[in-house]
């Protein structure tokens, strides 16, 4: 799979600094960037200081906080110097991406407080697109970026958005920056970079629809596997966790996990919901493991820790699970989890974990 890195926020500041040059006479300082409320001068010097405060705290691996300091222009900095700090920012943030391991993690609030280099590249990348946009918009220039760059960023970081009829369109409208057919305005938003519990050995690292996609189709979704992995649940836990997505009811924290084995970075199975819960608070769990990786208490282990993420929501009453007869295993794994058995049919046995309200 090819994740989105260092080469795309480069990609992404070039035609951003293409698109603008035209200008560089102009006084940004009185043009209106868009639709928001800075100058173009502003809004430039705003994606400067993000993409550096993103290399920062990736480099930094800041857990609380933003590494504390801030961008700031040399006084008499004419609209040239001002791209040239867009495009060094630019250049330090694909270069941190990309001598960052993936399971690296470093803070951003937005919505679980991490993100990984890859949501960073992937916010490096918005920031420069959407705002980009704006200054053209206010000094009258073309823009378009291309429609893999727009892609990526929503597969990344708006994954609750349902895919519409071109990446740009859509993105634009998800940023309350257009309107698509048949779609409310939209007129609040934020980044959504996904999800990551920790277990005792194991790191459930949330799957993005575009790793998703990757692994429908064959490929290994950006992760390094186990022997074996990934296997055939994984899979087809990744095509419906797709199809949900597709259809705009995938809602990201109630998605699919790769359980990433902490002393390795290998990912040794998947786990996850098969959907949002049910009006009753109920939601179905499923889960798998590589055959190299069975028999060490790894799916109990993860399936523990979801529950204890779960469990203490108030959308969610219990978790349940719906296992073959013949699947002793699994019947063990959910049973040492906590679970009890409920019914029994000749198609299954179901288990539940109800929450201690």
């Amino acid at each position: 799979m090819r994740e989105t890195g260092g080469d795309q926020v480069e990609e992404a500041v070039a035609g951003c600094v293409a698109a603008l040059r035209p200008a560089v006479a102009r006084n940004w300082a009185e043009v209106r960037a868009g639709g928001l409320d800075w100058s173009c001068h502003e809004t430039a010097v705003h994606v400067a200081d993000d993409l550096v405060a993103y290399a920062a705290n990736l480099a930094g691996r800041a857990r609380d906080a933003y590494v504390p300091f801030e961008l700031r222009l040399d006084d008499g900095t004419d609209n040239s110097g001002l791209l040239h700090v867009v495009e060094t920012t630019g250049a330090l943030l694909a270069a941190t991406v990309r001598t960052t391991t993936r399971g690296v993690r470093a803070f951003h609030p937005y919505p679980f407080r991490t993100a990984d280099r890859a949501g960073f590249a992937a916010m490096g990348i918005a920031e420069v697109l959407l705002h980009t946009h704006d200054m053209a918009t206010g000094l009258g220039l073309p823009y378009r970026p291309s429609d893999e760059l727009a892609d990526s960023v929503l597969a990344l970081l708006f994954p609750h958005v349902q895919p519409g009829p071109t990446p740009w369109a859509t993105l634009l409208w998800a940023t309350g920056r257009g309107e698509l057919p048949g779609r409310a305005p939209v007129t609040g938003w934020r980044w959504h970079n996904n999800l990551v519990i920790a277990a005792d050995r194991l790191d459930l690292v949330g799957i993005r629809p575009a790793e998703a996609r990757d692994l429908r189709l064959g490929g290994d979704g950006g992760f390094e596997w186990a022997e074996g992995g990934p296997y055939e649940g994984t899979r087809d836990a990744a095509g419906f966790l797709l199809k949900a997505y597709e259809g705009g009811t995938h809602r990201p924290e109630f998605g699919v996990f790769a359980l990433v084995r902490r002393e390795d970075g290998r990912a040794v199975g998947g786990l996850g919901f098969h959907s949002a819960p049910d009006e009753d608070g109920r939601v179905e769990v499923g889960y798998d493991l590589t055959e190299s990786a069975r028999g060490q208490g790894y799916a109990t282990e993860a399936l523990r820790a979801l529950a204890d993420w779960a469990l203490p929501r108030p959308d969610v009453s219990s978790l349940f699970a719906t296992i073959e007869p013949a699947n002793t295993p699994s019947q063990a794994v959910v049973t040492r989890a906590g679970f009890t058995k409920v019914s029994e049919d000749e198609e299954g046995l179901a288990y539940e974990l109800r929450a201690p309200r």
